[in-house]
C-alpha cells in the first residue's frame, strides 16, 4: 500500500539531511581538546579565565596583560582564532601581538579546548560577545577594544563589529563567505542550495562602521587572495589592506614579522586619528 512507504521515506530524508549537516560541520569546524602548550610558556603574566555566554555556556580564554609601562596598555586585542585547534595553538601569535605593546585576550569558542558546549555559527558570535563583555567588565573602554579575527575568526570578529562598539577590526586571511569557500572546494555540489552555515563577511562588511584592516597573503592556498580583495572592496573607509607572506598558517618568524608590521601600522593609524580628534 502507498502509505506503507511514508515513514521509510521520511526516515531516509531525515538521515540524508543529517549526513549533509554533519558533512558541512566537519568542513567548517575542527575543534581540539588536546592541549599543545600552556599559557605560562610565554614566561610573562598570564590569566586563565572563564566566563559564560548569554546562553549559559562556560567559556575559556587566555589573557595576557601588556608590558608594564607600555604606552598602549589601554588597548586590548580580542583574538578570534581560526577553525582548528584551540587557544594553546596560538601561543606564538599571542607573543607577536604582545610585542606591539597591547593586552591580548584569545578566546576558545564553545566546543574548543576547555570551553563547554558544541560549536555552531550563532554560538561563536555569542562567545565573542561574551569575551567582549568580560573585557568591558575588566575596565577596557569600548573604543580601546580591537577585534582581530584569523580565518574563520575573521567572520566572528566581523559580526562582533556589528553587535558591539569597537575601536578597530582586523581580519586576517578571512574568506568572503562559507558558500564561496564551498563552491571553490566542491564545484560539483549545489553548495548555495545546501549550506546552512553562512559566515557571510561580504554581505556584512558594508554595514561595519569601524576602522578596518584586511590582511591576506598571495601565497594563501587555503583561502585565496581574492577573498581578501573582495572583502576590502566591500568595506567602508577608513580601511587598510596589508599584504602578508607565507601560506594560510604562519610557521616562520618572517611571516609574523610582516604581520606585526601591519598591525603596528594599523595601531598608529588609530592613534593618529585619536590625536586629530582630540585636537
Amino acid at each position: 500500500m502507498p502509505w506503507m512507504d511514508i515513514e521509510p521515506a521520511r526516515s531516509r530524508s531525515f538521515s540524508l539531511t543529517q549526513l549533509l549537516r554533519r558533512f558541512e560541520y566537519r568542513q567548517v569546524y575542527h575543534p581540539s581538546r588536546e592541549w599543545k602548550a600552556a599559557g605560562t610558556d610565554l614566561a610573562r603574566p598570564f590569566e586563565d579565565v572563564y566566563f559564560k555566554a548569554s546562553d549559559g555556556v562556560r567559556l575559556n580564554a587566555w589573557y595576557f596583560p601588556a608590558d608594564a609601562g607600555s604606552p598602549r596598555s589601554r588597548l586590548v586585542m580580542l583574538v578570534c582564532h581560526g577553525n582548528g585547534g584551540n587557544v594553546s595553538y596560538r601561543l606564538e601569535f599571542c607573543r607577536m601581538l604582545l610585542q606591539t605593546g597591547v593586552n591580548v585576550l584569545v578566546l576558545d569558542y564553545r566546543g574548543y579546548g576547555h570551553s563547554e558546549g558544541h560549536c555552531d555559527e550563532e554560538g561563536t558570535y555569542a562567545d565573542a560577545l561574551a569575551a567582549y563583555q568580560w573585557l568591558r567588565q575588566r575596565g577596557f573602554a569600548a573604543r580601546n577594544i580591537i577585534a582581530l579575527g584569523k580565518s574563520l575568526g575573521g567572520a566572528v570578529a566581523c559580526e562582533l563589529a556589528l553587535r558591539a562598539e569597537l575601536g578597530g577590526l582586523i581580519m586576517e586571511s578571512a574568506f568572503t563567505s562559507i558558500a564561496a569557500m564551498g563552491e571553490e572546494r566542491f564545484p560539483w555540489l549545489p553548495v548555495r542550495w545546501l549550506h546552512r552555515i553562512k559566515y557571510d563577511n561580504l554581505a556584512k562588511l558594508p554595514r561595519v562602521r569601524v576602522p578596518l584592516m584586511i590582511m591576506h597573503s598571495r601565497g594563501d592556498t587555503v583561502i585565496r587572495f581574492q577573498h581578501g580583495e573582495k572583502n576590502f572592496a566591500a568595506a567602508h573607509e577608513p580601511k587598510i589592506f596589508w599584504e602578508t607572506t607565507g601560506n594560510h598558517d604562519h610557521s616562520v618568524a618572517s611571516d609574523y614579522d610582516r604581520c606585526r608590521e601591519g598591525i603596528e601600522k594599523f595601531l598608529r593609524s588609530l592613534e593618529n586619528a585619536a590625536d586629530t580628534n582630540a585636537g
